[in-house]
């Protein structure tokens, strides 16, 4: 709220009523509306536009991702099963190109595991397993030759499939590995399985070497949900993996699904042929398309500032040009109602003309009846109150001359004589106005200090006109003052071509509200005792003389008058 105070039109809260001009709050709402549709269109439709290709692009850069991810799966898929084939394969040849007994020769298995280490590596150890599960031979860092395997789950697929490939496990090793055996049976030989260990590390290295997003992650699962090799973001091996379809039928292709923590989630799934694992590729699509974000965010941002800085431009335009339309309303008001006043005026200096010289006729006939009388007294020896009478004739005429004198003015404020300008000593001129308030100040016990100092040069000015203008403005200050107040008179030069008469008073002080409205014409704070007319000649004189007046006031405490002319 105060924000709107701060920056709301001076228009606003006036209503229609106090000016019978125009509803300036429903101008300023059309003009805003208008204006606000005319340069928002353009905005909205090309953000429109924007974010339809942007949706566009969105979805052909995502559908692109998944045939990343099912690139990346398929290449994987082929490279695992070659891994396992390969080393599926040389087992195989071993058995198709040695017998049992061949076998049985430490040497010569010592030296068939040699050659596979080096040709293919990978191989932690190799067993020879004959028909009764019991291992012959075994070449390899642990002691475990005559081991007993006839009731292991493995050994009885072997010799059911021919084949075997088992999870990765730990075992009494400690470390992750899995087993591959295969079953040798030819006529006239003794038959037999082959069993080697295969160290993980390779596949590790495999699934490593893929191009995954730093998002990514691929890694090795069994049909149990059961990491194979370790993940990035999921636990190391033998951790489970919770993200996959309850049915192992459903394990392949590309899904979308959740992470653990609610975002979205591709999930990519390929069984890899003839064994247990499963790989798996995830990558969130939001660090895919992290770019595309990136740049629509941008837009929005643009587009954000673009129509802030539309609505301030507008706000402020409209607010402007409201404003001076007001501006020049009140101005045609204010020139109407100054013809008004001035009209009244006119009338009111030609009614006191006409006063003024209705009241000339008796006063000249009084004055001559005055003259007349002196002039029989002034012959007359044998009237006895001879010099009080002539001393009562000279006041009849000294008030008759004032009375002249007062409605000569009159005719030269309603006939608008031209200045008359002469070289005027501020010191005599005040004291010449407060001669005319002498008596009522004396009364109120008010205090009246006079500061002019001695060397303030002369004035050129109209000393009638100049008199009227400190005489209206010292009879309000006295008339806004208590009994016993102090008034204060000084004369400043601020200026080498300018002097100030400054007259403060500890009065009652002029509300804000009225400070602008006190040089109107008919406009007074005293209600019936006040005609509402003495500020307002008073500044149009000071403005006839080519100078200011300047008013500072604070209820309750006083208000000051400067009175700035030229010199």
């Amino acid at each position: 709220m105060i924000l709107w105070h701060k920056i709301k039109p001076a228009f606003w809260d006036r209503r229609e009523s106090e000016l019978e001009l125009l509803n300036y709050r429903r101008l300023w709402r059309n003009t805003f509306v208008l204006g606000l549709v005319a340069t928002l269109l353009p905005v909205v439709f090309l953000s429109w536009v924007n974010f339809y290709q942007f949706d566009r692009q969105y979805e052909l850069q995502s559908n692109e991702s998944k045939g990343h991810i099912q690139r990346l799966l398929s290449t994987g898929q082929v490279q695992i099963s070659y891994f396992l084939d390969e080393r599926r394969a040389a087992l195989n040849y071993v058995s198709l190109g040695y017998t049992f007994e061949q076998l049985s020769d430490l040497k010569n298995l010592a030296a068939v595991f040699l050659r596979l280490r080096r040709a293919f590596g990978g191989f932690v150890d190799l067993g020879l397993i004959d028909q009764r599960g019991i291992q012959r031979a075994y070449m390899g860092p642990y002691n475990l030759q005559g081991r007993d395997y006839k009731e292991q789950d493995w050994y009885k697929e072997v010799l059911l499939r021919g084949i075997y490939v088992s999870d990765v496990f730990l075992g009494h090793r400690n470390f992750p590995h899995f087993v591959i055996a295969v079953r040798h049976e030819q006529e006239g030989e003794e038959p037999y399985v082959l069993r080697a260990t295969i160290d993980t590390g390779r596949l590790n290295n495999l699934l490593r070497a893929a191009e995954m997003q730093p998002s990514g992650d691929l890694f090795l699962v069994n049909q149990q949900g059961v990491l194979q090799t370790p993940s990035q973001l999921y636990g190391g091996v033998l951790a489970r993996f919770p993200l996959l379809p309850s049915s192992p039928q459903e394990w392949h292709g590309i899904i979308e699904t959740k992470d653990p923590a609610g975002h979205p989630l591709l999930l990519g799934m390929a069984r890899i042929a003839n064994t247990p694992l499963t790989l798996v590729l995830t990558n969130q699509p939001k660090a895919l398309l992290h770019k595309w974000d990136q740049l629509r965010i941008n837009v929005i941002v643009m587009i954000a500032i673009s129509v802030l800085a539309i609505l301030v431009v507008l706000w402020w335009g409209t607010s402007t040009l409201v404003s001076r339309v007001f501006e020049a309303d009140l101005r045609r008001v204010g020139l109407l109602h100054e013809a008004e006043y001035t009209n009244k005026l006119a009338s009111i200096g030609r009614l006191a003309a006409g006063v003024a010289h209705e009241i000339n006729n008796p006063v000249a006939i009084i004055n001559e009846k005055v003259g007349l009388m002196g002039d029989l007294l002034a012959v007359s020896n044998d009237f006895g109150h001879k010099e009080k009478f002539i001393k009562l004739t000279l006041a009849i005429q000294a008030s008759v001359k004032r009375v002249s004198e007062i409605t000569h003015r009159l005719l030269g404020f309603a006939r608008h004589l031209p200045l008359k300008y002469e070289q005027i000593h501020l010191q005599a001129l005040v004291t010449e106005v407060l001669g005319f308030l002498g008596k009522e100040a004396e009364y109120r016990n008010i205090q009246i200090k006079v500061n002019i100092p001695p060397e303030v040069p002369t004035l050129r000015a109209d000393k009638g006109q100049l008199q009227q203008v400190l005489l209206n403005i010292i009879n309000n200050a006295m008339a806004a003052m208590d009994d016993g107040g102090l008034l204060d008179i000084s004369v400043k030069q601020p200026k080498e071509d300018t002097m100030s008469i400054v007259i403060s008073d500890d009065g009652v002080g002029i509300p804000k509200e009225n400070l602008n409205s006190i040089f109107e014409p008919f406009f007074s704070t005293r209600g019936e005792k006040g005609t509402g007319l003495g500020l307002s000649i008073t500044y149009g004189i000071v403005q006839k003389m080519g100078g200011h007046i300047d008013v500072e006031s604070e209820p309750g405490q006083g208000t000051t008058f400067t009175v700035v002319l030229p010199r």
